[in-house]
């Protein structure tokens, strides 16, 4: 969840890590800090609760100077935000350490490093790794067998980089569980959670592997596996240009990222046309595991898990194939019944979610018959573990909260479903009108980003209120889900969503005029019980906020606002009801004045359990 960014370098290397931790502050924004070995070998330190910006400001008033350093952004697990728990901790005066994860057993650990005279300064589970290293080093152990000894006695996940005043030029590193990647350069070498916050300095990287510690300086590096044995890892070059996140003109990240939608869904769905067969945007070997492939386990987190929520309808419906679906975070920890020739799918927008990771690598022998990840980042941990992969085109997704990646999600996920499909129940005929729906699908979003005025004044309403309901049918449940969840996580309302079947059966008690009620109701099947579903809500004196199919025959009345949508084929309403609820969410959170793109206590890419 943190970010963490080491330099071994020639030249000064503070700008090059404050600029790291900018590219890196998705991931966690609670504090900032770095430690710096400057020429005299004495360690510089600076940490400030809040915002890397805060942390400039400190550089600015005092910098601090040096050739290897190591630099963090805290998304806080053990121990508060605060200045004293933000990273990097210190042992000795001499050696400093930056760390992402969760050690597990480190209330034993600290109780040992008590006995023995340690201080411990902080809350966080992290300064017991720095004085284990401390101690190994007094001990009259190098850096790097210091570093190894200290993972031996670790339980947990982590990624994490140390630098030592009696070794100035060198860092020393660790990953596991958490990410970690060497930026390659020539006369200097860095570490990064994110190979995105290295961009600016080279584009040659080695994404580490499970186990293994690291040590870099200026001109050298060893990469050490699991057992402590020397090995080599593969250089991977990213030559594509640097792409300097910027506004655009737009406000905020999020605002952006919902109007570049219709690009990203372009180049997402073009993925298709690039290929003479569908199969091969999946993998070269897709075709032999889809041939194979009888039932679908879908496996994600937050936003990914309702776009496997989605999938479950299209793959049922659409392709014959059953489907199941679960929260990553539980997968793992229950016994389960494996079902013969089973593909496992997991999606993820980082390709670094721990518990989508965890539970691919938790997978038993042959219990799935292949993984699959649908993700937004080439190179990433599933990306890398995963046998097939549908990379989406949304590019770089700044705001914490996930728009365009979702929606890129679902066109890989319905493209799954017609390549399945087209093995199963799907006719010729079928597979066609979902390939036209999914080419005209970036110009129904286009006119849906054109009702933002309407979404913004109606979003008016919602100011005072510190609750909400969303309310689908079908396929549409889940786009409701995702309408809570980007309303909860940006503007701080409560917002629960139900299936409106569901009424009746407990939700309808909390129904006031204090309550809101949003209602996803495209003109389908369902769409003369869900009126009558909306209908329960109107007579109990709620407040009804019904996005509507401009055929579905829904009009605004009092304490009813319909919003008409642009009618569009069946297969394209989650996506396009979605776009209409993601500016609702932003409009909200405006007028409300929290922090949009970095809503308080939550951080872009999750990568501790």
């Amino acid at each position: 969840m943190c970010g963490i960014v080491a330099a071994a370098a020639r030249r000064e290397v503070s700008e090059i890590l404050l600029e790291g931790l900018r590219r890196l502050e998705y991931r966690g924004y609670d504090s900032a800090g770095m430690a710096l070995v400057n020429n005299e070998h004495h360690l510089q330190l600076h940490k400030q609760q809040g915002k890397v910006c805060e942390l400039e400001k400190a550089q600015a008033l005092q910098p601090l100077l040096g050739c290897t350093g190591i630099a963090h952004t805290r998304w806080a697990t053990h121990g508060e935000p605060s200045g004293v728990n933000a990273h990097p901790h210190i042992s000795g005066e001499r050696i400093a350490l930056v760390h992402n994860g969760i050690i597990e057993n480190h209330a034993a650990l600290r109780q040992d490093l008590v006995a023995q005279g340690y201080d411990f300064a902080s809350a966080t589970d992290t300064e017991v790794v720095v004085h284990m290293l401390h101690r190994a080093l007094t001990e009259g152990k190098s850096l790097l067998a210091a570093m190894q000894e200290t993972v031996s006695k670790l339980d947990g996940a982590y990624a994490m980089a140390a630098v030592d005043t009696e070794h100035p030029d060198q860092v020393v590193a660790a990953r596991k569980g958490s990410p970690l990647v060497i930026g390659v350069g020539i006369g200097e070498n860095f570490l990064a959670s994110d190979q995105l916050a290295l961009r600016q300095v080279t584009d040659r990287f080695i994404f580490l592997v499970e186990g293994d510690v690291v040590q870099i300086s200026p001109s050298s590096m060893q990469i050490f596996d699991a057992e402590g044995v020397p090995v080599e890892r593969k250089k991977t070059l990213i030559s594509e240009a640097v792409v300097v996140a910027d506004l655009g003109g737009f406000d905020h990240y999020m605002l952006k990222e919902i109007h570049e939608q219709p690009r990203a869904l372009a180049a997402t769905f073009a993925q298709a046309a690039t290929h003479p067969q569908l199969d091969e945007c999946f993998g070269d070997n897709a075709k032999s595991v889809f041939d194979q492939v009888e039932a679908v386990q879908i496996v994600a987190c937050g936003t990914s898990f309702h776009a496997g929520m989605v999938a479950r309808y299209w793959l049922e419906e659409l392709a014959g194939i059953p489907c199941q679906v679960e929260v990553a975070s539980e997968f793992r920890y229950r016994k389960r019944v494996s079902r013969a020739n089973t593909l496992l799918v997991t999606i993820s927008q980082s390709g670094e979610t721990a518990d989508s990771l965890a539970a691919l690598r938790n997978a038993g022998d042959g219990e799935f018959v292949a993984s699959l990840v649908v993700s937004n980042v080439d190179n990433s941990s599933l990306v890398r573990d995963s046998d097939l992969v549908f990379l989406t085109k949304a590019g770089m997704e700044i705001g914490v909260a996930s728009t365009k990646a979702f929606t890129t999600q679902l066109v890989g996920l319905l493209l799954l479903t017609i390549a399945l499909g087209r093995r199963n129940a799907m006719t010729e005929q079928k597979q066609q009108e979902l390939m036209v729906a999914l080419q005209g699908l970036p110009e129904y979003v286009q006119q849906t980003l054109e009702l933002d005025g309407a979404i913004e004044q109606l979003s008016e309403a919602f100011i005072p209120k510190h609750h909400a309901l969303f309310l689908g049918r079908g396929i549409h449940y889940p786009i409701a889900m995702e309408g809570a969840l980007k309303l909860k996580e940006i503007s701080y309302i409560h917002a629960e969503a139900y299936p409106a079947g569901e009424l009746k059966h407990g939700p309808l008690a909390l129904v006031d005029d204090d309550m809101p009620v949003v209602a996803v109701a495209p003109s389908d099947d369902l769409l003369e019980k869900l009126k009558s579903n909306l209908e329960e809500v109107r007579s109990r004196g709620g407040e009804l906020f019904v996005f509507a199919d401009r055929q579905a025959g829904f009009e605004s009345e009092a304490r009813v606002q319909v919003l008409p949508m642009p009618h569009c084929p069946e297969v394209s309403k989650p996506i396009v009801y979605t776009v209409a609820l993601q500016l609702l969410s932003y409009h909200v959170a405006l007028q409300k004045g929290t922090d949009v793109d970095k809503p308080r206590n939550l951080a872009k890419s999750v990568t501790v359990e």
